[in-house]
């Protein structure tokens, strides 16, 4: 065979090219589409479309426009959606659902557990209790508590080698999340973050220091990560993603702030410029490492937060945090105001007035984000004004004016883990009245 007869001469390949060269203008729109899923994410009950929704593919994220209209890339995993004020979805690979995604409307309403209420069938069992009568969804639990203690078998080498595992009252945490969820129960992974004394034992090189030198301890002799030191991030960002791994919905971060103290030394000169780029880089670091997981990521703040316009001393500026996270929870203890806030000096005569009052700040604040509002409430004795309980009375106004400010659910924080019907009550229809001077 005479292969010169098959060669293209010079003059043929340059008529090639050039024709190849006029049709990939015409072939190009054909592939963007065929390598794109478009879409649109709505509300599941009323039809309306939802911005700021994140959809997931793999380890990349895109946000729904005001129309609710997203397109992503085609992919081997499946499409999964999350927006605040909703569940998560998961659309599977081959669904055409994508086209229309349908979220379902969930304000968790929840209940706290530490590391051992959550193995204490004396706590846990009153609080599922509560939950299935009075109306109740959501649980907090410790994952990472305030002693830096992780009550699962994490397979974090550090975790082993700072005594974080001593107290395992979480075997599988897996199943934990599997037998909870089958209860129809919102799963939030409590961590705390930067207060914590087995990792500073472990790696005093972290610790936030005394002026003279010495690791600082804090009011409970207990020490702190210094914020600054971005290598120490990665330890607690591995307990998120083993919760996140397990099933939980969300990942709530508390002492994510620097010690509300003055003199501790740092790594770095502490201003409100750095504190504020170190705490909210933490959580833009860890929603990063959590796009994989279609989790929540939620913070908890100060109550003052709401309404000082600075960072507190402690990193977190409202209007900052509102840009890194999907909740943001503050919390409005009445006992915590000590202050008042403008229009209202004894908190604890106007619990409802406290609550809504901070909330409106914040939402005023931050009205230009997608951040919502989930908020601590107390559910414990008062420790600053007389010692008063905090019952039935006290708990419906405070849950009455989260729910007039239009929060995405709320929380009940007590310490020792002990809640009752007699004390949480099924939730009386809100008629959003103003609060009363």
């Amino acid at each position: 065979m005479n292969s010169e007869r098959t060669r293209p001469t010079g003059r043929r390949l340059h008529a090639l090219v050039a024709a190849c060269l006029a049709v990939m203008p015409l072939l190009l729109p054909l592939v963007a589409r065929a390598e794109t899923r478009d879409g649109t994410v709505v509300d599941g009950t009323t039809g309306a479309p939802i911005a700021n929704a994140i959809v997931t593919l793999g380890s990349d994220a895109v946000v729904s426009d005001v129309q609710g209209k997203y397109s992503v890339a085609i992919g081997t995993v499946p499409l999964q959606v999350r927006a605040a004020g909703y569940r998560r979805e998961t659309i599977p690979t081959g669904d055409d659902s994508f086209r229309m995604i349908r979220l379902t409307p969930l304000a968790p309403k929840a209940l706290y557990l530490t590391v051992y209420g959550i193995g204490a069938p004396f706590l846990l069992d009153p609080a599922l209790e509560v939950i299935q009568k009075s109306g109740l969804n959501a649980l907090v639990i410790d994952i990472k508590g305030d002693r830096g203690l992780i009550p699962y078998p994490s397979a974090l080498p550090l975790a082993a080698k700072a005594g974080a595992l001593k107290v395992r009252t979480i075997p599988d945490l897996k199943a934990l999340t599997t037998s909870l969820k089958a209860k129809g129960i919102y799963l939030i992974a409590r961590i705390v973050v930067f207060k914590d004394d087995l990792l500073v034992n472990a790696r005093p090189d972290w610790a936030v220091r005394a002026p003279g030198g010495a690791v600082w301890k804090d009011r409970e002799g207990l020490g702190w990560i210094d914020p600054f030191r971005k290598e120490a991030w990665d330890y607690t960002l591995g307990v998120a993603e083993e919760a996140a791994a397990a099933g939980f919905d969300e990942i709530q971060f508390d002492y994510v702030r620097f010690p509300d103290a003055a003199g501790p030394a740092y790594s770095q000169t502490s201003t409100e410029t750095s504190r504020v780029e170190a705490i909210t880089g933490f959580l833009r670091e860890a929603k990063r490492r959590l796009v994989p997981y279609n989790v929540f990521l939620a913070m908890d703040s100060f109550g003052y937060v709401c309404w000082n316009r600075n960072d507190t001393g402690i990193g977190q500026r409202l209007e900052d945090l509102a840009t890194a996270v999907d909740y943001i929870s503050p919390m409005l203890y009445p006992s915590g105001f000590q202050f008042g806030i403008p229009g209202y000096t004894n908190p604890i005569v106007h619990t409802y007035e406290i609550v809504h009052r901070s909330l409106e700040e914040c939402n005023s604040r931050t009205a230009a984000t997608a951040v919502r509002y989930r908020p601590w409430l107390q559910a414990f004795p008062d420790y600053a004004f007389g010692g008063q309980k905090f019952g039935a009375v006290e708990i419906a106004k405070q849950v009455k004016a989260s729910n007039d400010a239009g929060t995405v659910g709320w929380m009940l924080w007590n310490p020792r883990n002990v809640y009752s019907t007699d004390d949480i009550k099924p939730e009386v229809a809100s008629d959003k009245t103003p609060a009363k001077r």
